[in-house]
């Protein structure tokens, strides 16, 4: 088995500004009408917790995940979309994520809101490439949307409270 560091790296290259805790693109293949991820929350809803926002610019549309990205004065606000593997159990590979992370001195933590999973994530010292970020998650069925907002530094980081009542309009967009 790998050392906690070697399975925290291996999860985190190329993963920089997309230190998700909670959503693991372990996906299938999705049907046309899939949520477009850009769609599931709006700027004006988004800029009272995150600031003045770019526009969103889709960063992965393939048939299984969509992801959008938007930058705003104190960090990244990011929107996901994914349809889950047939045989992948909820809540799995996120449990998994959030152990490793633990075991390599990263603070984090999780409240569960019936179908809504919020998570703020803070890295160690020495994960200098991992951000500290605020992540919320809605499940249904086999799908999976989650807001996450990637903080430059940890005093600008949303709260859990601030970011689940976007979450709870999302559940209701996909």
């Amino acid at each position: 088995m790998k050392q906690p560091l070697q399975t925290w790296r291996n999860w985190m290259m190329g993963r920089a500004a997309i230190p998700a805790l909670l959503i693991a693109t372990l996906i299938a293949a999705t049907p046309a009408s899939a949520a477009e991820a850009c769609k599931l929350l709006t700027a004006a809803e988004l800029e009272p917790v995150a600031g003045k926002l770019s526009p969103f610019k889709s960063n992965l549309a393939i048939p299984d995940a969509q992801m959008c990205t938007a930058k705003g004065p104190k960090g990244t606000v990011m929107l996901r979309w994914a349809r889950r593997k047939k045989d992948q159990k909820a809540g799995s590979a996120e449990t998994q994520s959030v152990e490793v992370a633990r075991e390599m001195g990263a603070k984090v933590e999780v409240k569960k809101f019936g179908p809504i999973t919020c998570s703020t994530f803070i890295p160690p010292q020495s994960m200098k490439q991992a951000a500290p970020n605020t992540t919320c998650s809605v499940t249904k069925g086999d799908e999976v949307a989650a807001v996450e907002i990637t903080a430059r530094n940890p005093k600008d980081m949303v709260s859990i409270d601030r970011l689940r009542p976007l979450a709870e309009k999302l559940a209701a967009r996909f």
